[in-house]
């Protein structure tokens, strides 16, 4: 088993915040002129304000369909899907914490993307109830993490690709783990199980399964990640091998939501490959940016007075 009990929320996959790494989720550090305010009045292209909360369901509706569109546009560059992909989790992330906005927003966006938001949202509000409900319960401080790039989508998918023709997992499915667990390994720590590598091995399932590889290594932890989903009968009942993976029908469901929306819509991977680390703490989910390094846990109040940033 590999379970991995990170405290957090990305991610997350989710949504944006992983259940296991904080949905849980751009390849490079947002500059500085992505991290305008939430209150910031957008303008005529919904993108060109930088990542932000929607104000309102009507506001959350059009930067989902922009970033979109632009997701699964094959000429669109790398920096405009990354940022594109940060704009859906903030989203997704927004409108599932308003009941009321989700089939508004749902009415507002071409039929192509409603199934998409639709299982995004689930996914989120599924990841979303791992994790404890009150402020009092949440995190004071963040965690001992690096938060780092990870490899590229490209090579994550032949990574993908290869574990589904040797062992039979589909590829979105080990995508989607990958996701949830550590943002594409963004996230480099031991989990408090002791859980360690992009898809969250145990060192003791890792000796079974690792076949002699690196454990932090994406395409070694990814193959071994399929090796492990066939042992526990993938083929014959997904639900089953992912609840393994995890022991909870909370992760089982969000996995497979968001594995679903990549094999209708291979290129939601290129989105998901953006969506960055969120940790939830009693001040609400704190940006934790590649670069983010902190040898022993960080009180959240004195990063945010560095770092005010990072609460969207």
């Amino acid at each position: 088993m590999t379970r991995a009990a990170w405290p957090l929320a990305v991610l997350l996959v989710l949504a944006g915040a992983p259940a296991c790494a904080a949905v849980p989720g751009a390849s490079d550090p947002a500059p500085a002129a992505s991290r305008s305010t939430p209150q910031r009045e957008p303008t005529r292209d919904p993108l060109a304000d930088g990542p932000r909360r929607p104000t309102d369901a009507a506001d959350a509706a059009r930067l989902l369909d922009a970033a979109m569109v632009e997701i699964i546009d094959p000429a669109a560059s790398q920096d405009r899907i990354g940022l594109a992909g940060h704009v859906e989790q903030l989203a997704i992330r927004e409108v599932s914490t308003h009941p009321r906005w989700t089939r508004r927003v749902l009415a507002r966006l071409p039929r192509t993307f409603r199934d998409q938001v639709r299982s995004n949202v689930e996914a989120r509000l599924a990841f979303r109830s791992m994790h404890p409900v009150s402020s009092a319960d949440l995190a004071d401080e963040l965690p001992a993490w690096r938060i780092l790039a990870p490899a590229p989508a490209t090579d994550l998918k032949r990574f993908y690709r290869e574990a589904e023709r040797r062992y039979g997992v589909d590829w979105e499915y080990l995508a989607a783990i990958n996701l949830v667990e550590t943002a594409f390994g963004r996230i480099r720590g031991t989990s408090v199980a002791g859980a360690q590598g992009p898809m969250q091995f145990l060192p003791s399932t890792w000796d079974i399964y690792g076949n002699g590889g690196d454990i932090d290594d994406p395409h070694d932890s990814i193959l071994a990640a399929a090796r492990l989903l066939r042992s526990n009968g993938f083929i014959r009942d997904k639900a089953s091998a992912l609840y393994r993976y995890n022991n909870s029908a909370a992760y089982v469901r969000g996995v497979s939501l968001h594995a679903q929306v990549m094999q209708r819509q291979p290129r939601a991977l290129l989105g998901y490959h953006a969506w960055q680390v969120y940790y939830l703490t009693e001040r609400g989910s704190v940006w934790l940016e590649e670069g983010y390094a902190a040898r022993r846990p960080i009180p959240v109040d004195r990063y945010l007075e560095q770092h005010p940033e990072a609460l969207p």
